[in-house]
């Protein structure tokens, strides 16, 4: 699986604010530099994350962005879901050959494949919150190690 830019930024944005302690928000220019993304990229990711619940906006001087509901209640796959371009329903559905339409469309072997593999990934980070991804790499590393040697 292949994670876009728009993906992994807006988790990294996610993850900044998840690790502002209760009640602090980041503003948009505090985002963007943290993450050395331009405002209006990180405007286009805090505009989709907000529309989609994960973020709220609190305007004014003391104003800026916020986790919508807590860390350990935000899962990968929902964030994923909703910054992913690449829909696997739409798998079929972006045919790049030279005709109109894929000839397998009506019976392809790599279909089932394509669809389990999305499949597994998509259980996969149902499995991990925003909380998980707080702190350093070495501490995140320890983490996931330690519950995929639980989940043995």
């Amino acid at each position: 699986m292949k994670i876009s830019a728009q993906e992994e930024y807006g988790l990294r944005c996610l993850v900044q604010l998840a690790s502002v302690t209760n009640g602090e928000t980041l503003t948009l220019p505090q985002i963007a530099e943290l993450e050395g993304i331009s405002q209006s990229n990180a405007g286009k990711l805090m505009w989709l994350l907000n529309k989609s619940g994960f973020v709220k906006a609190t305007r004014g001087t003391k104003g800026g962005y916020s986790l919508a509901r807590p860390a350990d209640e935000i899962y990968l796959s929902e964030v994923i879901k909703v910054l992913d371009d690449d829909e696997i329903e739409g798998h079929c559905g972006s045919y790049t050959g030279v005709l109109d339409s894929c000839v397998h469309t009506g019976d392809c072997g790599i279909r089932s494949v394509i669809v389990g593999l999305h499949e597994i990934v998509q259980n996969a980070l149902s499995n991990v919150t925003l909380s998980q991804l707080v702190g350093t790499e070495k501490k995140v590393d320890e983490r996931f190690h330690r519950i995929q040697r639980m989940a043995q």
